[in-house]
């Protein structure tokens, strides 16, 4: 039995092997406006934040070059990035799974919902979700804290009384920080990009090893 009736789960690190194309993408924009390279060998930097926080953070950008990274990042993403998506193994399982047991279930991401949208269709899973809800183009709806209500109510459920029905999966402290803030479960992923000490900072206490080990925490 399924112990939760809304599961959301975070797009890149969690359910799809995604760092190649955010690489190249985000090599791409810098580039493109003249700029160095920072080292972006550590992916804990700029996979899970929202995209104009790595320009301004990572980067170190002005707010303008920021902006104009975004929209030149979107671009190239849309055109080649987005392809290099890989569904993780023993993914599709735990949502047949979740599915079967009738659960209602979200993919929750910072990233532009247009490209998370696009991402599930592309890893052949779109049928196992019940939303995908993503970030907006204006920045109004970017970190998790206002994506995991969102969510929860495109699922049907209400953010504030619901909230010990719903469950956060994802591989950072972005996710981790944002459960909590909702006060939502959390269930913190080990194969993905994040740092596992950073999730734990933010009070994470339930890990996966692997998307296998979701089977075991997720039902009873």
């Amino acid at each position: 039995m399924i112990k939760y009736n809304y599961v959301l789960f975070d797009l890149d690190g969690t359910l799809s092997e995604s760092a190649e194309g955010i690489r190249k993408s985000l090599e791409y924009a810098i580039k493109k406006l003249g700029k160095p390279l920072p080292d972006l060998d550590d992916y804990t930097l700029y996979i899970g934040p929202p995209l104009i926080d790595t320009f301004r953070n990572v980067c170190g950008f002005s707010e303008e070059d920021s902006q104009n990274g975004v929209e030149l990042y979107r671009g190239f993403y849309e055109e080649k990035g987005k392809y290099k998506n890989k569904l993780y193994g023993g993914i599709k399982e735990v949502l047949e799974k979740l599915k079967a047991e009738g659960a209602k279930v979200a993919v929750c991401s910072s990233k532009y919902e247009k490209f998370a949208e696009e991402i599930v269709e592309l890893l052949g899973v779109s049928s196992l979700f019940d939303a995908v809800c993503g970030s907006t183009l204006d920045g109004s709806r970017k970190d998790k804290k206002d994506l995991i209500p969102y969510a929860v109510k495109a699922l049907g459920g209400n953010p504030q009384t619901d909230r010990e029905r719903v469950v956060m999966l994802g591989d950072t402290h972005f996710d981790a920080k944002g459960a909590k803030q909702c006060g939502v479960d959390f269930i913190a992923v080990e194969y993905g990009y994040g740092s596992i000490d950073a999730m734990k900072n933010e009070g994470a206490k339930i890990f996966a090893k692997t998307p296998s080990d979701l089977l075991s925490l997720l039902f009873i």
